[in-house]
């Protein structure tokens, strides 16, 4: 079905090759799982199976991509492809383009060809497939992050494709929302669909996977069955993280012994995006030096609740009080002096040309003095001093991930709020972003992060808030006082 032949290939404007003589062979009806650190070459392979580097990219390509035993070079365009194959990249707002949810599956249900009767139908079970049914209407940009993932998968379902390529499809998503799209996808594989998949969840993934394929440095590095290549301690550390010890690092003075000023004091705050009701009489007081993760299932309102910290939203209803200040009125740029956000996907912060430069926006535009030595500092915390003078672009997704929180903290914010901090990473680079938190917060720093996982959040945070449809629902502490 998928056929790689000594394939490389060197991005436009790039020294290294993202991937050097890698052969890959995937047959009808097979998955194969593609794992390894961030930068190892996984997107790149995804769009080199695929297709896409073939007709829309630059740079320098070598070897031989087959497609059903094509040349893709010989497919007219990828449209022509997308009838043998369909795609699903790591973010889904590159693939939304219509109006509403249902709009979204039925273009791709319609460019089949198929008649009116068997297009309702089919609409109708890939959306009670993806657990969209109740989202049809609504905009795609209204969507949280992994709400946005299923619909993607949704329209790459309509297509009715024989093959599969899905770039980390779950890295949004719930534990709920992460269980179904891999009962889909064994359901898939059932009726004989070939699937590529780039993934980290092992626990998920080993039932559906046959190969499970590690890169490294664009390199494949091992390859085996996933009860096989598991036992390798390294692709452990990769797959299977050990978060315990983090939350009580050197902890001297743990939160709740010492200062008790709240940071974030929220009475009745509640927000509508039209007639969605995304919060709903939120009452939650955060005090200085905590380690706080905030869960719950997509759409539950976590990611709504922390934007109203820093003024992206306004409450519709209720209040707010941060560092003192009315967030209801504040501006933007003087609640920056007291709370920074790190957005889900980091890609969407970077604009400068250089890490420092980088850096460097927020502390020019809130006049903070010793630039140089502040911004030195921050990556240093990060551990990304070494690469100050790089093109954000091109950093692996762990390090993007640390060069938006070196962002935030160069700001010298009292409260750093992150959405997914771990999201696309690796089980050794979220371990390596949960002791970076952990020593902002040791600094003094309070800590307020949306998480998916159950384990991060129990490992990592002093407290945990469980959201569900706008609520909160449960606020537990992890440690004792």
């Amino acid at each position: 079905m998928i056929s790689l032949s000594a394939v490389s290939y060197r991005y436009p404007h790039t020294g290294e090759f993202a991937l050097t003589d890698l052969s890959l062979s995937v047959e009808k009806g097979r998955c194969v799982m593609i794992t390894g650190p961030s930068g190892a070459g996984k997107t790149t392979l995804c769009l080199a199976s695929a297709g896409v580097l073939a007709h829309e990219y630059g740079g320098k390509k070598e070897g031989t991509i087959e497609i059903n035993g094509l040349n893709v070079n010989d497919y007219r365009d990828l449209s022509e492809i997308a009838t043998n194959l369909g795609i699903v990249f790591d973010d889904p707002d590159a693939q939304l383009i219509f109006t509403t949810v249902e709009e979204e599956i039925l273009s791709a249900l319609e460019r089949r060809g198929l008649e009116a009767g068997e297009i309702e139908d089919r609409l109708k079970i890939i959306m009670d497939r993806t657990r969209l049914t109740l989202l049809k209407d609504r905009a795609p940009h209204t969507l949280s992050g992994g709400q946005k993932q299923r619909l993607v998968l949704a329209t790459t379902l309509a297509l009715g494709t024989d093959i599969l390529v899905l770039d980390e499809p779950t890295s949004e998503l719930d534990d709920h929302g992460t269980r179904g799209i891999f009962e889909i996808l064994k359901n898939l594989k059932a009726e004989g669909k070939t699937i590529i998949l780039v993934e980290h969840k092992f626990g998920y993934a080993r039932e559906l996977a046959d190969t499970v394929i590690v890169l490294e440095k664009g390199r494949i590095s091992k390859s085996g069955p996933p009860d096989e290549i598991i036992r390798d301690n390294a692709v452990r550390e990769i797959l299977l993280p050990d978060f315990a010890g983090i939350r009580d690092k050197k902890m001297v003075h743990p939160p709740g012994s010492g200062d008790h000023r709240p940071v974030i004091v929220a009475e009745g705050l509640s927000h509508r995006y039209g007639d969605i009701h995304a919060l709903s009489d939120v009452d939650l007081v955060v005090e200085k030096g905590e380690f706080i993760a905030i869960v719950g299932e997509n759409g539950s309102g976590k990611t709504t609740l922390i934007k109203h910290f820093n003024g992206l939203l306004r409450p519709t209803a209720g209040s707010l009080n941060v560092g003192g200040k009315d967030a209801g009125i504040t501006p933007i740029t003087e609640l920056a002096r007291d709370v920074g956000l790190v957005f889900q996907n980091p890609d969407h912060m970077f604009f400068a040309d250089t890490v420092s430069q980088e850096v460097g926006f927020g502390v020019d535009n809130l006049g903070i003095p010793d630039r140089d030595a502040v911004i030195d500092h921050a990556l240093t915390r990060v551990r990304l001093l070494h690469a100050k003078n790089l093109y954000p672009k091109w950093l692996s997704r762990g390090e993007r991930q640390r060069l938006a929180i070196a962002c935030v903290i160069a700001m010298q914010p009292a409260v750093i709020v992150l959405d997914e901090p771990t999201t696309g990473l690796d089980g050794k680079e979220a371990r390596e972003i949960m002791e970076v938190l952990k020593e902002l917060q040791i600094a003094g720093h309070t800590i307020v992060m949306v998480t998916h996982s159950s384990e991060i959040a129990r490992e990592c945070a002093d407290r945990v808030i469980r959201m569900e449809q706008g609520r909160i629902v449960s606020d537990v502490k992890t440690r004792a006082d």
